[in-house]
C-alpha cells in the first residue's frame, strides 16, 4: 500500500500550505502530495491526472476536503466512484472523519459513507453557488454607487493636447508620444479618443 495526499487551490494567488501541513502530519511523503494550482474556469488539473494514473487497488488517498475532488455535485461524486469503486483505494477526507472508507467497510458502513458524501457534495455544490451569487450581487450594487473596478485610467498630462498637436503635424514622433504620455498605444488611442470627444462636445 502506498499513501498519496492531493491538495488543490482555485487560484495561483491562494496559498496551499494548510493542506500540505495536514498531510504531512498524516505522514505523507513529499514525493507523493500532488499539488494543483488551477483558474474557477479551468479543471483540467495535470497533476491530479498523474496522481490517478499512479493509484493502485489497496492505496491510501488524503484529502483535506471533499471539493477537492470536483468543483460541483456531479464531478466529485464521479471521482469518488473512480477512485474507492474503479481503482478500489481508500480516501481519508480529513475535515470529515466520518468519510474515511478504511473505516466501516460492511454494508451498513459504506451506506452511511456514500450517504454522507452525497450530503456534504451538495452543501459544498451549495455554498460555493452561493458566494459567487452574492459576488455577483455586491459587485453590481458596487457598480450602481459608482464603484470602478479594474485598474484606474492613467491620467492624461496637462499638455496632452500640445503633444497630440505636434504628432498629428508629424513633429514628433509616436513612441515620443507615448513616452510623454506615460501610456501604451491601447490606452493612448482610448484617451485620444475620449479626448476629442469631450473636445468637440464643447463646440458651439
Amino acid at each position: 500500500m502506498k499513501i498519496y495526499g492531493y491538495v488543490r487551490v482555485s487560484s495561483t494567488d491562494q496559498n496551499e500550505d494548510r493542506q500540505l501541513i495536514a498531510l504531512r502530519e498524516q505522514g505523507v511523503d513529499e514525493k507523493n502530495i500532488f499539488t494543483d494550482k488551477q483558474s474557477g474556469k479551468d479543471f483540467e488539473r495535470p497533476n491530479y491526472k498523474k496522481l490517478v494514473s499512479k493509484l493502485k487497488t489497496g492505496d491510501l488517498l488524503y484529502i483535506i476536503s471533499i471539493d477537492r475532488l470536483g468543483r460541483n455535485y456531479e464531478e466529485i461524486q464521479k471521482q469518488w466512484r473512480l477512485l474507492t469503486k474503479d481503482i478500489g483505494i481508500d480516501i481519508c477526507v480529513l475535515d470529515m472523519p466520518m468519510l474515511d472508507t478504511r473505516n466501516g467497510k460492511d454494508l451498513m458502513g459504506t451506506f452511511i459513507a456514500d450517504l454522507v458524501l452525497q450530503i456534504l457534495s451538495f452543501v459544498a455544490q451549495s455554498e460555493r453557488e452561493n458566494i459567487k451569487k452574492r459576488q455577483t450581487e455586491g459587485i453590481a450594487a458596487a457598480k450602481a454607487k459608482g464603484v470602478k473596478f479594474g485598474r484606474p485610467e492613467k491620467e492624461i498630462p496637462d499638455d496632452f493636447e500640445k503633444i497630440v498637436r505636434a504628432w498629428e503635424q508629424k513633429k514628433l514622433p509616436f513612441e515620443e508620444v507615448l513616452k510623454k504620455c506615460g501610456m501604451s498605444e491601447a490606452p493612448f488611442y482610448r484617451r485620444l479618443r475620449e479626448y476629442r470627444l469631450i473636445k468637440n462636445s464643447k463646440k458651439p
